[in-house]
């Protein structure tokens, strides 16, 4: 290979010659030797260097994916196990609002209320609606759509239990409260309402309840639910009790022998409250009984000839 120099001052050239095997020198050292030390770092590299990829390595990868899989395996079976847990107390909520039923009719029942708003267990529901059209559709509902449906009933069925048991204290408390029958469990009557002869001065005089006669130290009974106003001695009655049983009607129990009761008492019907004596203006071991309606004395008669609740 020839290399031919021109110089412009001079005007001369000047021709040199390279030897043949330069080409192949310059092609070696560009190409060849790059590529022979490359390829030889990488083999030193793999050689003597460990690879990133061992079988140390694929047996810890096979120990962490058996882990991981054991993992799956144990959280699996406890979700199962869950899962019937979960299915036991559905099955046992269920039967509990079966019951739950069953005891909302029977209050309905004694309660004697003719309501549709309770709807414990009367009947099928009534339903409707046009006929799907692809019945393929249908999907069964979730465990959750379950739950979410029994908690639904359960509240619905709570509210009304709760009406139940409004309506049924509320009979309960007027039934309480309801005047009727003697005060006394054992004797007779010996004095009505009305005009009478007075036993002390003989002349005719109101007399303002009735008195009912017996054996002395007997039992004196309310003859209605009610709270005590009044529990000791006054002028003409001697040992007194006097109930106010709500909706302006009290009652008065006088010429006791001793007094039960104090005032604040809370009594029923047939409580005793006192026991039969002779205290005050008495002729004998008797009660004078009067009924006061907002405040005045009324004939006692209806109210001790009605039945009881």
């Amino acid at each position: 290979m020839n290399i031919i120099l021109l110089n412009s001052k001079r005007g001369h050239s000047r021709t040199i010659t390279l030897p043949r095997f330069l080409p192949a020198l310059v092609l070696a050292v560009l190409v060849l030797i790059p590529m022979a030390a490359g390829v030889g770092a990488y083999w030193i590299s793999y050689r003597v260097a460990p690879p990133s990829y061992s079988e140390e390595v694929a047996k810890r990868f096979q120990s962490s994916l058996e882990r991981q899989s054991n993992e799956v395996a144990d959280l699996k079976q406890l979700s199962e196990e869950q899962f019937r847990a979960l299915t036991l107390k559905l099955a046992d909520a269920q039967a509990r609002l079966v019951r739950l039923d069953a005891l909302g009719e029977r209050l309905v029942d004694v309660a004697g209320i003719e309501s549709d708003e309770f709807d414990f267990g009367g009947g099928e529901l009534a339903m409707g609606g046009p006929e799907p059209q692809d019945s393929s559709a249908f999907a069964p509902p979730s465990f959750i759509e379950e739950l979410d449906g029994l908690t639904e009933t359960l509240e619905r069925r709570e509210q009304q239990l709760n009406i139940l048991e409004n309506l049924l204290a509320n009979r309960n408390l007027e039934n309480q409260t309801f005047l009727s029958g003697r005060p006394i469990t054992q004797g007779w009557m010996s004095s009505r309402f009305g005009r009478r002869t007075d036993p002390f001065s003989g002349k005719v005089a109101w007399h303002e309840g009735v008195d009912f006669a017996g054996k002395d130290g007997s039992d004196v009974v309310a003859t209605a639910a009610g709270v005590v106003t009044y529990a000791g001695e006054r002028s003409g009655y001697g040992l007194l009790v006097e109930i106010n049983h709500g909706n302006g009607i009290s009652t008065r129990y006088g010429h006791a022998k001793t007094v039960d009761v104090k005032v604040g008492d809370i009594v029923r019907t047939g409580d005793v409250i006192a026991k039969m004596g002779s205290s005050g203006r008495s002729t004998g071991p008797h009660v004078h009984y009067e009924v006061l309606k907002n405040g005045r004395q009324v004939n006692p008669h209806p109210y001790i000839y009605r039945a009881r609740r």
